[in-house]
């Protein structure tokens, strides 16, 4: 199967796009945006794969489906469109950064200034129908997006996963803990937030250990 996706992560899923479920895939999520509004738009649902190629990735994070209210996905996890107002998860990492580092809490809410400068920001479901979170689940994203991360963790070393609330901590048994770093902490939505978000120190954590292996960290 012929899948828009970049060329560095196109040829290392190859196998995955021939596979019975990624056809059932493709096939529901075209019948799904046919039938009504989805976000991220059609030609985002790959943006983390474009603005992050294979080689580039330094750091994964990785959140649930897309925001799922008009013109805020445009398929980078916890990102949303230039203008767009922050949700409130956003304002959450922001004021976590803001903590940590002094940075002060940016005027944009797009993050493809981090996917630049290797931040792979990886949704477990990579679409979502309009006002209906969760609508996409359970229809083959998690088992593709199971095969993503567990490629970066065979075929990359020295790469930080930083893994928010229990369904992305539910990804660290794909992940080899004495080749990788794992960072795990309470999910930054306003529910828990509190419980264990704010104060985790990830971003420093993840920056000292990118230094420790020679990468430039990420300016947050």
């Amino acid at each position: 199967m012929d899948v828009n996706i970049e060329e560095s992560w196109k040829q290392r899923l190859a196998a995955e796009f021939e596979k019975p479920y990624f056809a059932q895939l493709v096939q529901f999520v075209r019948q799904e945006y046919a039938a009504g509004p989805c976000f991220p738009p059609g030609s985002k649902i790959f943006n983390a794969f474009a603005q992050t190629p294979f080689e580039r990735v330094k750091v994964v994070i990785i959140g649930q489906d897309p925001y799922h209210e008009p013109g805020q996905a445009h398929g980078l996890c916890f990102s949303v469109r230039e203008g767009t107002p922050f949700p409130p998860s956003l304002k959450n990492i922001f004021l976590e950064i803001e903590n940590e580092t002094g940075a002060p809490v940016p005027q944009s809410g797009d993050l493809t200034r981090w996917a630049r400068q290797g931040v792979f920001l990886l949704n477990t479901c990579l679409s979502v129908r309009a006002h209906q979170a969760f609508s996409h689940s359970n229809k083959g994203w998690e088992q593709f997006t199971d095969a993503v991360i567990s490629l970066l963790n065979q075929q990359r070393n020295g790469l930080v996963f930083i893994l928010w609330g229990a369904p992305a901590g539910r990804k660290a048994s794909l992940i080899d803990a004495s080749r990788h770093l794992i960072l795990r902490s309470a999910h930054p939505s306003p529910l828990s937030a509190f419980r264990g978000f704010f104060g985790n120190n990830h971003f420093n954590l993840c920056n000292q250990y990118l230094i420790q292996h020679g990468e430039q960290p990420i300016q947050w």
